[in-house]
């Protein structure tokens, strides 16, 4: 059977959706927690994929971030042996990073809550974004932002920031937002960090307003892309 090895900063930040696609998929999913008192692995040895999920460190700095350069040479080695990776929010930050990228703190400043991307013509052939709606409503908490790899193939973007999704390689892909949350894990996001939310001007009750409907519009689009990213680590 087929493995992904996830690594997960926070409890609230799991991989949700994600793992169920894989594990839909007959690929076994292995936790890495790093709140918990977990490290990577030194590679990517007997593994078919590779997810790094998100959370509030700077993917710029060491500081409080004691596996920053161990999650990036991961990913390297996932772009070297053209493994499927998959890096959501902070893990698309550490993905910019290990392809050439780089990341800083964003000029519009922290963008949170439910907004759309738009898709731009490189996702109509990428092999995740294909044939997707051209616009997603989907979660967005991050305040850092970054430049777009050395070739890498820009797939989406927001009126704040433009670099919102990009692929790197044949396989390995960056989403900025959260594409993988259900309702359990907005109730998580709020919990966690709602004051700060609130402290940027975005009422946490209105995130949890929109959630059902915002999760449920997405769920076609979404099931077809964590689909695809699962049936490429069961192949690999």
């Amino acid at each position: 059977m087929a493995t992904c090895l996830v690594v997960q900063h926070l409890p609230p930040e799991g991989p949700y959706l994600i793992a169920g696609a894989l594990e839909n998929a007959g690929v076994a999913v292995e936790l890495c927690q790093i709140f918990a008192g977990g490290y990577p692995p030194a590679d990517l040895d007997g593994y078919a994929g590779l997810v790094v999920m998100g959370g509030p460190m700077s993917a710029s700095s060491d500081d409080g971030f004691a596996t920053r350069t161990a999650e990036i040479d991961l990913l390297e080695d996932a772009l070297e042996r053209g493994l499927p990776a998959l890096g959501v929010c902070l893990g698309a930050q550490l993905l910019a990073i290990a392809a050439g990228g780089k990341v800083y703190a964003g000029a519009e400043g922290p963008e949170i809550g439910w907004a759309p991307v738009s898709l731009v013509g490189e996702a109509e052939q990428d092999p995740l974004f294909a044939d997707l709606p051209r616009e997603l409503t989907v979660l967005h908490w991050h305040g850092d932002t970054f430049d777009l790899p050395p070739g890498a193939t820009h797939l989406a973007v927001s009126r704040a920031y433009p670099n919102q999704a990009f692929r790197a390689g044949p396989r390995a892909w960056g989403l900025q937002f959260h594409l993988e949350v259900d309702s359990a894990a907005v109730d998580a996001f709020l919990a966690a960090f709602g004051d700060e939310a609130a402290g940027c001007g975005v009422p946490p009750e209105d995130i949890a307003a929109e959630a059902g409907s915002a999760i449920a519009e997405l769920a076609p689009a979404r099931g077809r892309l964590l689909d695809r990213f699962a049936a490429l680590v069961r192949e690999a």
